[in-house]
């Protein structure tokens, strides 16, 4: 990965941040985004240190935000010329109904709508430095996932879990879409499920599930281990040409049944664009 520049969201901890030492360690020059400036620079100091590259930097943005989001990619473009590699990672579970500063429900809008936006506006970038990449990290639950094309907001009935498990079926119907538009471009896209991981995303549960989240945890794979996949879809000389796929455990399998519809994936897709696009 010596000369090429890879961007990870989410990456103060858990698997962002296992993805971006696996890069640096193969050279690549790493661009942490962090909502969290002191977290987001000792991380950084962090990977430096275990991986002996230096060429590790923090670009802090708050993702559900979408002026931050355009501060984001407008700053990135300033510093850098090229981008081979953009890792889709950063996620939250909200159990009550949240509002971002857009007025947008939190958990659709940071892990569906801001890895839409944020890949929109670096597109250009993407295409330049092609062959380049993409990495939507999604999740298991996208398999028991629906979209709710009339209430993606969950402003009628609001379920914490579902809306979760929604977001992450947009993130692989998003994969496939950008996938079939990017085809010939030298920019491919692919998604991929971490498994049971010991992150902090659950940290908001309380009661049963809390107690079943700690219960499970012995067994759950390490951000290192979830991470691998990532690092393997960002530098496989073999997946240079691979587009338009979903993965486990580096090996290319089939998603939900939902995922392929391609319909609802043009439906998904246009909303999406009139919510983050409303204002550009």
């Amino acid at each position: 990965m010596q000369g090429k520049i890879c961007m990870v969201t989410g990456a103060s901890r858990g698997i962002g941040r296992a993805v971006a030492l696996g890069l640096a360690r193969r050279g690549a020059t790493v661009i942490l985004v962090c909502r969290d400036t002191q977290r987001g620079a000792a991380a950084c100091d962090a990977i430096r240190g275990a991986s002996g590259n230096q060429a590790v930097h923090l670009m802090t943005a708050d993702l559900a935000s979408f002026d931050s989001i355009r501060g984001l990619a407008k700053a990135y473009r300033e510093q850098f010329h090229q981008l081979h590699v953009l890792i889709n990672n950063a996620g939250v579970v909200k159990l009550q109904r949240a509002e971002t500063p857009d007025g947008l429900e939190t958990t659709f809008a940071v892990n569906h709508l801001a890895p839409f936006l944020l890949t929109h506006l670096l597109l250009p970038t993407l295409q330049r430095s092609a062959p380049s990449r993409i990495v939507n990290v999604s999740s298991v639950v996208h398999r028991w996932g629906a979209i709710d094309i009339d209430d993606l907001q969950g402003e009628r009935r609001y379920d914490g879990d579902k809306a979760y498990n929604q977001s992450k079926l947009a993130n692989v119907l998003f994969t496939y879409e950008l996938a079939r538009r990017l085809s010939g471009t030298g920019v491919t896209v692919n998604s991929m499920e971490p498994g049971m991981t010991a992150t902090a995303i659950g940290s908001e549960y309380t009661g049963f599930k809390r107690f079943m989240n700690w219960a499970w945890r012995p067994f759950m794979a390490s951000p290192e281990q979830a991470a691998d996949t990532v690092v393997f879809l960002a530098c496989a000389a073999e997946l240079e040409e691979v587009s338009g796929k979903h993965f486990v455990k580096r090996r290319d399998v089939r998603s939900s049944k939902a995922s392929y519809d391609e319909a609802l994936a043009r439906r998904l897709w246009g909303v999406s664009e009139r919510l983050t696009l409303r204002k550009e």
